[in-house]
């Protein structure tokens, strides 16, 4: 399927002619804020390396190393200080895509910028069913636990019947 139809799963790309390039809107909130912010950085992080030069592709895949290390360890410390219940899959989730993002690194530093790339592109049809599935779950599991309640998420300009949603 081409990005200027993008299937379903990837209907939150953006048609960049043949790349589709992820991009945050509020179809990505979820209600816990600390869990938004996080994912808006990392869906940005994620656009920039898709549309990165060769030359640029070393900083920011750093960044993005620095990024995701802090971020899948906030939520997989949440899970855990919370006793959550799905913890053991999401926490599996997050270590086997570090470790794919290492791989990619050393590759990286070899010269190869197609594997990067190629990252990026996994990274952005990986993320939204993650976040409507896995993340989800936890932002609901969150605010309850910190906040006493399910969490309540303004959505501007999103179609109904997104999961998650």
């Amino acid at each position: 399927m081409s990005a200027s139809s993008p299937s379903p799963a990837n209907a939150d790309l953006a048609d960049a002619g043949d790349l589709a390039i992820l991009r945050w809107h509020d179809g990505y909130l979820l209600g816990y804020q600390p869990m938004d912010h996080v994912h808006e950085e990392f869906v940005e992080l994620v656009g920039q390396l898709q549309q990165a030069a060769d030359a640029e592709l070393p900083a920011l895949l750093e960044s993005f190393v620095a990024h995701a290390e802090s971020h899948f360890g906030e939520e997989d410390r949440w899970m855990r200080e919370t006793d959550f219940p799905a913890r053991e899959c999401h926490i599996n989730e997050h270590a086997a895509v570090m470790k794919s993002v290492m791989e990619v690194r050393e590759l990286l530093a070899k010269g190869n910028h197609a594997v990067v790339r190629d990252l990026a592109a996994e990274l952005a049809g990986w993320f939204p069913g993650h976040a409507d599935y896995l993340d989800s779950a936890l932002s609901h599991w969150m605010c309850k636990r910190r906040l006493g309640g399910k969490p309540i998420v303004l959505r501007r300009g999103v179609e109904s019947g997104r999961v998650g949603g």
